[in-house]
């Protein structure tokens, strides 16, 4: 006989991690009380203490985000100016 996994939502997932964080009751009374193994918990806090500051870093993402548009467009313009000149060299040489 095979067990059936679970699958927790992640605003479940992100409830336990929080109740971890905040070190108010241990891990194994949070087992007890979620029904969830132990180092599962660990796991989750262990997530949520990795994307925690990604979520403060919104300046540098808009800035990223900025120079990734700039960059596009300078793409953009390199390329009509190749064709530009490839355009004049091809007419420059039948005026010859």
């Amino acid at each position: 006989m095979t067990k059936v996994r679970k699958r927790h939502n992640a605003e479940f997932k992100s409830k336990v991690a929080v109740e971890a964080i905040k070190e108010q009751k241990t891990i194994n009374e949070l087992t007890a009380e979620y029904g969830v193994h132990a180092t599962q918990i660990s796991n989750w806090k262990k997530q949520a203490l990795a994307v925690i500051p990604s979520a403060f870093n919104t300046k540098q993402q808009d800035n990223e985000q900025a120079q990734q548009a700039i960059i596009d467009e300078l793409h953009r313009q390199l390329g009509q100016i190749i064709s530009e000149r490839d355009w004049l060299k091809k007419k420059s040489s039948q005026l010859t």
